[in-house]
């Protein structure tokens, strides 16, 4: 991925903060990630990647977060089962949303939802992670992209 490639994360981040809350996260400095410490919290939805780009996107965050996004868009449940619709959600819309800016050969999986330890989300080792760090509310959330 190049810098403009990241931009497109960026932006779709921030437009989707901004459309579902009306007030865009701050974003913080992207950086590479070490493959062995990559970013996981309490919920994470997962997207496969394959087509002419190879890889995955994730997007996690905190309880505290989601449930604060669930209340913001009138949404009293806060169950976990609506936590992890949630999170899956987020990483099917930004996916969905880059897609149009890959093109048709990026081609998105449904969304795999962890809560709790991730041990098992695994991005390509021989492909860079980049981490895009986020707040709302002051509240932290990552976005991951490692693609080919």
């Amino acid at each position: 991925m190049d810098e403009q490639e990241l931009r497109i994360f960026i932006d779709i981040v921030s437009q989707y903060f901004e459309n579902q809350t009306g007030r865009p996260p701050e974003i913080g400095s992207p950086y590479l990630g070490d493959h062995s410490e990559l970013p996981i919290y309490e919920f994470t939805g997962v997207i496969g990647i394959s087509g002419t780009r190879q890889g995955c996107v994730y997007f996690t965050a905190h309880r505290d977060l989601l449930r604060q996004l669930l209340l913001h868009v009138g949404e009293p449940d806060v169950s976990d089962k609506n936590l992890k619709d949630l999170v899956g959600e987020i990483a099917n819309t930004i996916s969905g949303n880059a897609r149009r800016h890959f093109g048709p050969d990026f081609m998105i999986s449904v969304p795999v939802v962890v809560a709790g330890n991730a041990d098992s989300i695994q991005v390509p080792r021989n492909v860079k992670a980049y981490i895009l760090p986020l707040r709302w509310h002051k509240m932290d959330a990552v976005l991951v992209a490692s693609l080919q």
